[in-house]
């Protein structure tokens, strides 16, 4: 992900990604090199780009600047504007405001366009990629450190991903809550993750996932009812959180047999439950395992083809796995 330098502050600047998050501290940070914090008030405007003009755009950004030295207007989601004005845009960027900057944040930038080829002659391109696993572990680690003064280890972060998801502002707000759960602490650990945040579809499927394999089948069934109450969302993703335990249950076991011990496996898989996780693995072998990632499957192809619901299917497959552990 590219970021903005002070010297490189021009007339126009175009930030593009899809992750509001990200866009958003790209264009914080540029504010804050091109007003002062008592300029920002009087000289910045910010708008959705649909519900503007490209007049009002234009005749703010060639507004002379109250007390400072430029205006600067932002706005977001510009893509629709950028397409209904591209031949206004295309006249501004060969002439722009000298004391006006212009930020666009759009999702794409196409760059076989006339606007594309004529913006690096009048400013910049910020292009903001989707963050990848081990960058966005290092991306949130790093927001520990320098937005709480807390150590975040990799292994954390990565649960902190595995239950919170992978979109880094709902990461960024998961870790200012954990920061202050864990009060003067200097680390956020593991623990605290699954103490705070593991409340989701993925720390409640392992649960019942335990209740499975210990033959407990009302209580299985009923912490998979709560799942349902407490997650709107569940029956589009409850098949999902149960298939990513199981992958890595078959992936375990696997390496186990041949010969790899709980502490190896452990690193390689990151598994942070480990006592709870090799406990759950031991009561089913590596055969078991393996049908119930073949039923959830099933199930999802049940589902996509509206023959059954993710709840009476999981179910049904609890009922079976219980009446049949070893």
């Amino acid at each position: 992900m590219s970021s903005v330098k002070k010297q490189d502050a021009k007339p126009i600047c175009v930030i593009a990604g899809k992750d509001r998050f990200l866009i958003e501290q790209q264009i914080a940070g540029l504010v804050g090199q091109l007003l002062k914090p008592g300029e920002i008030q009087m000289c910045l405007w910010r708008a959705e780009a649909d519900k503007v003009s490209a007049a009002e755009v234009f005749d703010d950004l060639r507004t002379l600047p109250f007390l400072a030295k430029r205006r600067v207007v932002v706005l977001m989601d510009a893509d629709d504007f950028v397409s209904n004005n591209r031949e206004l845009l295309e006249r501004y960027f060969e002439s722009p405001a000298t004391t006006g900057v212009l930020i666009l944040a759009v999702s794409t930038w196409p760059s076989n366009t006339r606007l594309a080829k004529s913006l690096p002659k009048v400013g910049q391109l910020i292009e903001v990629s989707q963050l990848k696993s081990k960058t966005l572990a290092a991306y949130i680690s790093d927001y520990a450190k320098q937005q709480h003064i807390k150590n975040l280890s990799f292994n954390a972060a990565y649960l902190l991903m595995e239950l919170a998801g992978d979109e880094p502002g709902m990461l960024c707000s998961e870790v200012d809550k954990l920061a202050a759960y864990t009060n003067s602490a200097k680390a956020i650990t593991e623990k605290d993750i699954a103490a705070l945040v593991g409340h989701n579809r993925v720390f409640s499927a392992f649960e019942v996932i335990d209740s499975m394999t210990a033959g407990k089948t009302a209580e299985a069934i009923e912490k998979l009812r709560m799942m349902f109450q407490s997650d709107g969302d569940a029956e589009y993703t409850v098949v999902g959180a149960f298939a990513w335990h199981f992958r890595r249950m078959f992936s375990a076991s696997a390496m186990l047999q041949k010969g790899l011990s709980p502490e190896i496996v452990s690193k390689k898989l990151r598994i942070w439950n480990g006592d709870e996780f090799f406990g759950t693995l031991k009561k089913m072998p590596l055969e078991q395992v393996g049908d119930c990632l073949k039923q959830l499957t099933e199930i999802d192809y049940g589902i996509k083809t509206g023959r059954t619901t993710a709840q009476t299917a999981i179910e049904a497959m609890i009922v079976n796995l219980t009446s049949n552990i070893l």
